[in-house]
């Protein structure tokens, strides 16, 4: 009689819990081994790149790679130029229907309403005042941000909120974090460059780099008093010594420095001189280059107003920013703004914001539509604004106040949603209402679309990990494409 094979003892089955928690320290070693991988692959492109400002990986995949801010100083009217409100029209020269801020740099007289007529555009509708009909050609590649708004109603202040994320502290501009988080795609042009920014009002704070590294401080051209044709990097070429002589003298310095730091330990100020010692040279080849406009057609200069006096100066800098951004400089800020009116109308609204409009509304015309015809616009965030927008009610007879507590910006390529509007201002174009959009908001959405997670851009520095959005920030996914 056979008998049937004896069946070894096997251990028991695992439960469905027992499964999942042994599995689970497999899903952790896969997560660990992906994030490894990313920084491992993000430190080879340094390696090949070499140097501090070597383009790094983001932190997900950008919608843009790289970004312009044409800097309207003084502080647009948002009911004047992109957020109109019938109502303010109605009860123009009644008393504001509203509580005004505590905090007013003039009395308050009545409401007053916009002296420009507002028509719709494009196939998305929106309206644009009369004071931008080039710039209202493009309104389908722009989305207009009417709900930002920020706390301090004074410019240095304000100012320094929009590009440094603080009004009290001395803090790394945006385009600071931006090159430290992204470094450049052309190591023989800085990573951040400011062309004729203002000196007032926050003045070099605006473009500085702060405690991060000093090979992430803006690089001006010019300055807002100087016109745009004068503003060139000075001394890019020294007239004494040539190029051979000149790298013989930094390997020199090199050498010696290297030695001292070799007794002193890491410095990273002096670290920093000879990086911009190295820029600095190899800038010489390439700077007089990109600022030469003569290599220009005649139909491209024509395009962005050069052949205007009153479009000349303001088309010259939006002509150049195009030229450094083709050559891979990460961030670009262009500002508008002189000694006599710039945008702050607190009396002859209608003067001042026709003369700024005026300067202004072809080149920026002319640069959207230069980047979208080279393909540039798909991967360059253009963004423009002011340190805050004007009240509706008057200063005076024909002025505006300032105004922090709801304003408008736009933003154009770089992944946002085109022809569309987002957020709003009360009836009467005072407060944000909906949407709202602080300043950090603004900040964590730029960082969010050039591929950074403003949470993790940080920089420890005096014991605490800082960061551009300080403990807040949120962003707009809403106006993504």
């Amino acid at each position: 009689m056979s008998t049937s094979p004896s069946i070894p003892n096997l251990p028991p089955m695992p439960t469905r819990r027992q499964a999942l928690k042994c599995s689970a320290i497999g899903f952790g070693h896969l997560a660990f081994s992906a994030m490894l991988g990313q920084e491992m692959q993000a430190s080879a492109i340094q390696d090949a790149n070499s140097g501090p400002l070597a383009a790094k990986l983001p932190h997900f995949a950008a919608r843009a790679k790289r970004i312009v801010f044409l800097f309207m100083k003084g502080g647009p009217s948002q009911v004047d130029t992109f957020d109109p409100k019938p109502m303010l029209t109605r009860d123009s020269g009644k008393p504001a229907p509203f509580e005004l801020p505590k905090v007013l740099f003039a009395k308050a007289e009545n409401l007053l309403k916009s002296p420009w007529k507002f028509k719709q555009y494009g196939q998305s509708g929106l309206p644009v005042s009369d004071l931008f009909p080039n710039v209202a050609k493009h309104i389908d590649d722009l989305c207009i941000l009417r709900s930002v708004h920020g706390t301090n109603p004074a410019h240095g202040g304000a100012a320094l909120k929009l590009h440094t994320g603080s009004d009290q502290f001395v803090r790394p501009s945006l385009g600071s974090w931006v090159t430290y988080g992204l470094g450049t795609e052309n190591q023989d042009l800085p990573a951040f460059i400011t062309i004729c920014p203002t000196l007032a009002h926050g003045g070099v704070n605006n473009w500085g780099s702060a405690f991060l590294p000093a090979y992430c401080q803006g690089t001006p051209i010019g300055n807002a008093s100087l016109a745009a044709v004068k503003a060139t990097v000075k001394h890019v070429r020294n007239s004494r010594i040539d190029l051979p002589e000149q790298r013989r003298q930094l390997d020199l310095i090199a050498e010696m420095n290297r030695e001292h730091l070799q007794t002193t330990g890491q410095d990273a100020a002096l670290e920093g001189r000879l990086n911009s010692f190295e820029l600095a040279y190899r800038m010489q080849g390439l700077m007089p280059d990109i600022q030469d406009l003569s290599q220009e057609t005649a139909a491209t200069m024509q395009q962005y107003g050069l052949d205007d006096p009153i479009t000349e100066n303001f088309g010259r800098q939006c002509l150049m920013a195009r030229r450094f951004l083709e050559r891979g400089v990460r961030f670009v800020q262009v500002t508008h703004s002189d000694s006599e009116v710039q945008w702050d109308q607190h009396s002859n609204l209608y003067q001042g914001h026709t003369k700024n409009a005026a300067e202004v509304d072809k080149p920026i015309a002319g640069f959207l539509a230069d980047l979208k015809a080279r393909g540039m616009l798909e991967d360059t965030l253009v963004l423009w604004g002011g340190e805050f927008g004007r009240t509706p009610t008057a200063q005076g007879t024909d002025g505006r106040d300032h105004n922090p507590h709801g304003f408008t910006m736009w933003m154009a390529g770089g992944g946002v949603k085109g022809g569309f509007a987002y957020g709003a201002t009360d009836d009467y174009g005072y407060y944000a209402v909906e949407n709202k959009m602080h300043v950090n908001d603004l900040h964590a959405t730029i960082l969010h679309l050039l591929g950074m997670d403003h949470e993790r851009l940080t920089y420890r520095y005096a014991g605490r990990d800082f960061r551009l959005t300080d403990v807040a920030g949120q962003v707009a996914k809403d106006i993504i494409a």
